[in-house]
């Protein structure tokens, strides 16, 4: 039984391509649960993996789609059953393993989460890894304790930052989203943002150290020299959920902030997070993130569209969130 899928090859020169292709169910990896895909979405890796050279792949052919929504439909696992509905993030699926830009999937049990009452599947992959990571930033955050004040969140326009906004504003904190896009200020807005950044305030070398005490809290999901410069205007004992680094891996920055400000630096990793947080991550989503709000960042694709999506997610053309009907 045929079915669709982006495959990516790469010929002998080191040339890689991406083409929507008919492949048979044989063809997909050997793992425990078969999963009728529904959506997936758009992400910064995914570009990377669709692009020239293939960044993150390990092997070819390969179907990226770092994450997908959909429906069991056959399994070797006890805890899932045909028809069951469940939401995947992670394990390198899209990268070293095929992913979810295809109509069918073939993972491990253990990489899958049931879907949680309160969301579809096309609303769970409006949220996505995105989605995802911003919520376990923004428990990363409450475990540690969010100070009074405004938040911070960089990249505010993009799929981490614009879900992170979204979840703060709608928890009743106050939150400023940075961003180097004046046009996308309304939209920020309209997530419950109530101070836009612009981004090239925080884009300056550091100088001093330490600055003003400003935010309460911060998700970062730029990194880089932009990172060094928001940890010195924390607030005392407030902390950086660190999920992102479009800015770089470089941290141009003392340790200053943290001997006599106590800033924590917590680092989120969305890939190999266990069950429980997984599970309670999702579950928070479906509590959490206001239905309304999240409708008004995603924008609608197929298949076809991601060559060209791939390649506009690397060069920040992408606002909020890309979801992609993998059937239309």
């Amino acid at each position: 039984m045929a079915f669709n899928a982006l495959i990516v090859e790469k010929d002998d020169a080191g040339k890689t391509s991406a083409a929507v292709q008919q492949i048979e169910l044989d063809r997909l990896p050997e793992a425990d649960v078969t999963v009728a895909v529904e959506y997936s979405t758009v992400n910064y890796k995914d570009g990377l993996c669709i692009g020239p050279g293939g960044g993150l792949v390990r092997n070819y052919p390969h179907v990226p789609g770092i994450d997908f929504a959909g429906t069991v439909e056959a399994s070797d696992d006890d805890r899932y059953k045909p028809g069951d509905k469940v939401v995947l993030t992670g394990w390198r699926v899209g990268e070293a393993h095929w992913g979810g830009y295809a109509q069918k999937a073939r993972v491990k049990a253990d990489w899958l989460v049931p879907l949680p009452d309160g969301l579809d599947t096309r609303q769970a992959m409006a949220v996505g890894t995105a989605g995802f990571t911003a919520m376990l930033a923004v428990m990363a955050l409450e475990d540690h304790g969010i100070k009074d004040g405004p938040v911070l969140v960089t990249g505010a326009a993009g799929g981490v930052g614009s879900v992170a906004t979204a979840i703060l504003a709608n928890l009743g904190h106050e939150v400023a989203g940075v961003t180097g896009r004046p046009e996308t200020a309304d939209y920020l807005k309209s997530l419950g943002a109530t101070q836009i950044v612009p981004r090239e305030e925080l884009n300056e070398t550091v100088k001093r150290p330490l600055e003003s005490e400003t935010w309460a809290g911060c998700v970062d999901a730029v990194g880089g020299a932009m990172l060094a410069r928001v940890l010195g205007q924390m607030k005392y004992g407030a902390s950086v959920a660190a999920v992102g680094l479009a800015g770089g891996a470089a941290l141009p920055a003392t340790v200053v902030p943290f001997l006599l400000r106590g800033v924590n630096l917590l680092g989120i990793d969305s890939v190999m997070q266990p069950y429980e947080n997984r599970l309670r991550a999702w579950e928070r989503i479906a509590k959490d993130l206001p239905m309304d709000k999240l409708e008004a960042m995603v924008q609608p694709a197929t298949l076809s569209d991601l060559p060209k999506l791939g390649a506009d997610i690397l060069q920040g053309q992408v606002k909020g969130r890309v979801v992609v009907d993998v059937n239309a």
